[in-house]
């Protein structure tokens, strides 16, 4: 993971930038690229977004996207997964989704990539329970746990049969063994 610390750099300037591949955060005045999705993290972070969509987007309840610029409290980040409440997703006045999401999801998911260091991928987490994200979740599979991190930047560990938190609204029940097992192609 490449770190480039600007200190001199504002967001509007972050923003005038060129996009990379794979994205870039800007958090904390400073910039950090998204590791190159893998195996695991890829299918974990396509699972996540078809399982979500496949009961919040029918019932106009939620929209989950994957890699989704979202710049908000003075930063801007590319969670893996963001799921927006459908009545908050930024649409144009013709009723278009808007290609700028400038406020915060109401639920983040990271999945920690072998070479992405903890710290950073919590910070994230924690910026968006900061500025009012209701739900984040950190999935390590390198020990099959997930990290629930909630208002007040409250985090609790799931592992193994434990239930997963869920955006509330959303009638989907998971385990942590469950969302572990859809890396088992047998």
């Amino acid at each position: 993971m490449a770190i480039a610390t600007q200190p001199q750099l504002t967001l509007d300037e972050f923003l005038k930038l060129p996009e990379t591949e794979p994205a870039s955060d800007f958090i904390n005045r400073e910039i950090i690229q998204k590791p190159m999705p893998q195996g695991e993290h890829s299918l974990l972070q396509a699972t996540l977004c078809e399982t979500i969509n496949g009961i919040a987007k029918s019932q106009k309840i939620a929209l989950a996207f994957p890699e989704l610029r979202c710049t908000f409290g003075g930063a801007s980040i590319v969670p893996d997964v963001s799921v927006f409440r459908w009545d908050r997703i930024p649409k144009t006045p013709s009723g278009r989704i808007v290609n700028r999401f400038e406020i915060h999801p109401d639920w983040a998911i990271e999945i920690l990539s072998p070479d992405q260091k903890l710290k950073k991928v919590l910070s994230k987490l924690l910026h968006c329970s900061r500025n009012d994200t209701e739900l984040g979740w950190l999935i390590n599979p390198e020990d099959e746990s997930v990290l629930g991190i909630f208002p007040g930047q409250r985090v609790e560990l799931y592992e193994s049969a434990d239930k997963l938190p869920i955006l509330e609204g959303i009638e989907l029940e998971l385990t942590v063994e469950q969302v572990f097992g859809w890396l088992s192609l047998t």
